[in-house]
């Protein structure tokens, strides 16, 4: 059985005049590297790293600087994501070109409205994969994307070049059922999310998505759960529980910006016009990371 994954989605910061602040991207990326030991990293792939407010070349660029600065130490995956077939296809060639590892494709929506079929699915996915030699990541997320039913999943999953699954849902039954029929099964690789993260590795999924620094919390869970401590596997999953979750009302991405702005590792603030967590929403957050393992991230920083 493969060892757990860690795909980890770097947030992106912003300079004042809205370009991508390289020196604070830097930092964060080997936070994620060494700190972290993600196994792979995904540019541009996941909503909260605020890539749908970029241009395409913008978009690119963070597609480009993100490999540049992971400079081979693990793989990266390129979110290639768009309504457009053709869009996704031109991400992906350039993805190859920059030596990633594989890509990550949204199950679209339909853009004159209307939930897409099974068929539509299934047409996109075959389109995209005919033109890459990439393995393709199917992301499921309801929302910016298709909520797309179990049995479209599975047959999905079933494209020879999809191989893995990025499941955004919270969802157990679904989880569990997905596990079953495509990890177990041996269809792709699943990956959930923070909340889901030891019961995907209890039932047999591969693993879980998500951005810094929920990634230094799962990094424990993954580690106590390969040595069979399950207790302390549970007790760090339980650090979830509260964390993102009592931010959400605001958004992942200004929760997890402002979480790591407070352990020493400055991203900034959110594309605007999106506002940061007030001063006593961040006093708040403050006080609950330090009853995690990020609490040492603190003490280093008051030292600085």
């Amino acid at each position: 059985m493969e060892q757990p994954g860690l795909i980890v989605a770097p947030l992106t910061p912003f300079t004042s005049d809205l370009k991508i602040d390289v020196t604070a991207m830097r930092r964060q990326i080997d936070y994620v590297v060494e700190d972290c030991r993600a196994t792979m990293i995904v540019a541009a792939g996941v909503e909260t790293q605020e890539y749908t407010y970029l241009s395409l070349e913008d978009r690119k660029t963070l597609i480009r600087r993100t490999i540049e600065l992971v400079d081979g130490r693990i793989p990266v995956m390129v979110g290639v994501s768009h309504p457009s077939f053709k869009t996704a296809i031109e991400l992906a060639h350039d993805a190859e070109k920059l030596g990633a590892a594989a890509v990550q494709l949204l199950a679209p929506l339909r853009p004159f409205a209307g939930a897409p079929t099974e068929a539509d699915l299934l047409a996109y996915f075959e389109a995209v994969s005919r033109e890459t030699t990439l393995p393709i990541t199917l992301y499921l997320n309801p929302g910016p994307g298709a909520d797309v039913s179990i049995s479209a999943t599975v047959a999905l999953a079933k494209l020879p070049r999809v191989q893995l699954i990025k499941e955004s849902s919270r969802d157990l039954a679904r989880v569990s059922r997905l596990i079953a029929e495509i990890d177990r099964a041996g269809h792709a690789r699943y990956f959930t999310t923070m909340q889901m993260l030891l019961i995907t590795l209890q039932l047999g999924g591969s693993g879980a998505t998500m951005p810094p620094p929920g990634c230094e919390i799962a990094r424990h869970i993954i580690d106590a759960f390969v040595a069979k401590d399950y207790e302390h596997a549970a007790e760090v999953q339980l650090q979830f529980s509260l964390f993102p979750s009592r931010w959400m009302h605001r958004g992942l991405a200004p929760a997890m910006k402002a979480a790591m702005n407070l352990i020493g590792i400055p991203v900034g603030e959110p594309y605007p016009p999106y506002a940061p967590l007030s001063r006593d929403e961040t006093t708040a957050l403050a006080a609950l990371l330090r009853t995690t393992v990020l609490a040492p991230r603190f003490r280093a920083t008051a030292a600085a």
